[in-house]
């Protein structure tokens, strides 16, 4: 077997390796988007996503949270990856990869201190600007994925605060699907899955009456899921 040296690497051209982060949050009834202002040549004052170049020390998984948390503050979020981009061409400054992961927040968890002192905002997602490199398709694969996998997932339940109403998870799916959903029918689909707990508070904010608030049972969930449990509410 052959044996390699760093004489054998050193033969070969260097790249960068970078992570950037997609980064969600829902707040009334629409999905946002966290962006902010390029700091960097070039591309400097354009919008971006948020990311960094890896670490020589770092996974790239660690890279990516570690992003997460200084812009927002949070640790222990939803946060997967997507994909490599890796086109020649994608990034003018050097050649350069990046790996895209999305993550969703609760949009009312994150610092907001923190987040304005980095110079970013959180953007609707329908009316994302343009976005430097290959940003803006990040995004859209990103919104595809989740779309997907909320279909078999409870994903949406990260991005809610803990305690919702029917209605509130409703507009929520509804935003991910980018579609209407028949009240009577989401209710009946999503209690059906026995994975909400009820409780005796009621959210009066959109009415005298109120409805009832609900929490996820994380427990219930992860014994269903051993069974090969799929979260289907559309």
């Amino acid at each position: 077997m052959a044996s390699f040296s760093q004489d054998s690497y050193s033969q070969h051209d260097k790249m960068y390796v970078a992570t950037d982060c997609i980064i969600f949050g829902f707040d009334e009834g629409r999905i946002k988007l966290l962006l902010f202002k390029r700091r960097v040549a070039p591309f400097e004052g354009d919008w971006s996503l948020i990311g960094s170049i890896v670490k020589l020390e770092e996974d790239v998984e660690v890279s990516a949270k570690r992003v997460l948390e200084e812009i927002t503050g949070l640790q222990n979020v939803f946060m997967e990856q997507l994909k490599a981009y890796g086109a020649a061409n994608r990034d003018p400054g050097y050649r350069c990869v990046s790996i895209g992961q999305y993550a969703l927040i609760r949009i009312n968890d994150y610092d907001r201190k923190l987040v304005e002192k980095h110079g970013a905002h959180w953007h609707d997602i329908e009316e994302v600007p343009d976005l430097v490199l290959d940003h803006n398709q990040m995004v859209k694969d990103a919104q595809e994925r989740l779309k997907r996998k909320a279909r078999y997932q409870p994903l949406g339940f990260e991005l809610l605060p803990e305690k919702f109403t029917i209605p509130q998870l409703q507009q929520l799916y509804e935003a991910i699907y980018q579609k209407e959903l028949d009240a009577r029918n989401f209710r009946k689909k999503v209690l059906s899955h026995n994975v909400l707990i009820k409780l005796e508070e009621k959210d009066k904010t959109s009415s005298r009456r109120g409805a009832f608030l609900y929490k996820f049972d994380h427990k219930t969930y992860k014994k269903l899921m051993k069974s090969g449990y799929n979260f289907e509410i559309s």
